[in-house]
């Protein structure tokens, strides 16, 4: 079973839910507010993906940190970061088990559908 990791009133979450749905696909959600992120997790995905590639620059919350914050970040500081403002974690991010996804254009979607359908 997938798991969606995001935030419950983010419009690409409902989109890529919604696309679950439709493709029958079996998947559960875990919002990031509501049910947590540990750091062991993070740091996993932060090996397997990058800090880069998981932090989100394009959002409100990561725009209304002061610039001190936002200065020179490290692996620990990004991974603290999102850790206390979940919302900079960027989302969908898709938990097949074997491995991670993060967003969900069309090019995703259609990677999606090829990993499912392996």
């Amino acid at each position: 079973m997938i798991t969606v990791y995001g935030i419950k009133n983010c419009d690409t979450v409902k989109k890529a839910l919604k696309w679950l749905e439709a493709e029958g696909v079996a998947h559960q959600f875990h919002d990031y507010r509501k049910d947590g992120l540990d750091r062991q997790r993070l740091a996993g995905w932060v090996r397997e993906l990058g800090w880069e590639v998981l932090l989100n620059r394009r959002g409100t919350t990561w725009r209304k940190l002061p610039d001190e914050v936002r200065g020179p970040l490290d692996e620990a500081a990004a991974i603290a970061l999102m850790l206390e403002h979940p919302a900079l974690i960027k989302r969908p991010l898709f938990d097949l088990g074997t491995q991670r996804r993060v967003g969900f254009t069309a090019k995703d979607q259609d990677d999606l559908k090829k990993l499912l359908a392996a």
